[in-house]
């Protein structure tokens, strides 16, 4: 044909080869084409805090940020971040060095691995895991080694002694996510400790993506890894606004860690966007500054959304891991006489309405997560009663 360019070679790298459309950009497709709820995706039908909405136009008519901030980030937000964690946690963290914004949690994660990873080095992950993960993985040419989280007693859970026979002389470093996506496991204290003492035993670098620390439940408690003995100045914590404020668009995310990791991540991180959301990066540092009774309110107005949607996927006879943490359901739907969680979903939005993701896209072992499909719940209660409604009479 007239124009087009024959090649031996595929276009696409083959690092990224096994990667195609996303299963989110997939089904959120069906959800638009049959008009069926989407529970799919994780991003809120509603705005976050009108007062921190308008701290964004507040900035953009102030002329602040509408030229490139400051490649650390804005000065603002890197000290209300800092504030954040010594409020909240009591790490201590200097603004100017230890401090670097990202376009969301997904640049922190690309730029991190991009940063760290030689090619040949081992990465080890918990699976399932979110997508990201692997594509980033794959673009630093480092090899991932999934230590797979396994349903227990209504929780998936994680294996110490399959974690510490993963790491190997080739092992760089751990990416650990908590609170969990996609099961809404919050790894505990005995747990934490354990990948800590490892990290330090086995003088390990460690990510921790913990964009869901303000989405624990019952009596789950988030703990940043950074605090335990031994792991300040070796783990680089990735944080969001996204999650916290349900402005998932603005994309503000950052990394907090010893200057010389943040030094490395920002070399990596200058050339995939240089910088990002300028005026909404004052909005976050406004957001970040809220009272506790905020923060309080929203974990309690998700939870009261997660027992709608956990309550009623039983019912529709669902097994149901209720989640400690994030605003995900991992359901198991064998119980329903199913098997195969992409064809149940891809199915869903004609059967019944409703759009949810295999959970197998975040597995190297598909067969581990075959049966199990993820619900998101941060949606409207009278959104999650009517789509449960639909899943009831589908049941």
């Amino acid at each position: 044909m007239a124009g087009m360019t024959s090649t031996a070679r595929p276009y696409l790298n083959r690092r990224l080869a096994e990667f195609g459309t996303t299963i989110f950009a997939e089904m959120s497709a069906l959800a638009t084409a049959t008009g069926a709820i989407n529970l799919g995706q994780g991003f809120p039908d509603t705005d976050g805090p009108e007062e921190i909405r308008e701290a964004a136009v507040r900035a953009l008519r102030d002329g602040r940020g509408n030229q490139y901030p400051p490649g650390p980030g804005v000065p603002e937000l890197r000290h209300a971040i800092t504030a954040h964690q010594q409020r909240r946690y009591g790490l201590a963290y200097d603004p100017d060095t230890e401090v670097l914004v990202t376009a969301g949690a997904t640049e922190a994660i690309a730029a991190a691995l991009l940063a760290l990873v030689e090619p040949g080095d081992e990465v080890v992950a918990l699976e399932p895991y979110y997508d990201s993960y692997a594509a980033s993985i794959a673009m630093a040419g480092g090899r991932r080694v999934p230590v797979t989280l396994r349903p227990a007693e209504g929780r998936f859970r994680l294996d110490l002694d399959e974690l510490r026979a993963a790491v190997t002389d080739r092992t760089r470093l751990l990416l650990i996510n908590t609170p969990h996506n996609p099961t809404g496991t919050v790894l505990t204290r005995k747990e934490l400790a354990a990948i800590a003492e490892l990290a330090v035993e086995r003088d390990l670098l460690v990510v921790t993506d913990e964009v869901y620390e303000h989405l624990v439940f019952d009596d789950a408690e988030h703990l940043p890894l950074a605090g335990f003995p031994g792991m300040r100045d070796r783990t680089l914590t990735i944080g969001s606004a996204g999650k916290t404020f349900s402005f998932t668009g603005w994309k503000v995310g950052w990394v907090t860690a010893a200057p010389a990791l943040v030094s490395a991540v920002r070399s990596a991180k200058q050339y995939l966007t240089y910088v990002s959301a300028g005026p909404f990066q004052y909005a976050v540092a406004e957001a970040l500054a809220l009272p506790d009774s905020y923060f309080d309110g929203f974990r309690h107005d998700m939870l009261a959304r997660r027992d709608i949607l956990a309550t009623g996927l039983a019912e529709a006879g669902f097994g149901v891991f209720r989640p400690a943490g994030t605003y995900f359901i991992t359901t198991d739907i064998r119980p329903l006489g199913e098997k195969d969680g992409f064809a149940f979903c891809r199915a869903l939005p004609e059967r019944a309405g409703v759009v949810a993701i295999p959970n197998a896209v975040f597995y190297d072992d598909r067969e581990a997560g075959a049966p199990f499909v993820r619900f998101a719940f941060c949606k409207k209660p009278e959104i999650l009663q009517e789509a449960t409604d639909r899943l009831r009479r589908m049941a």
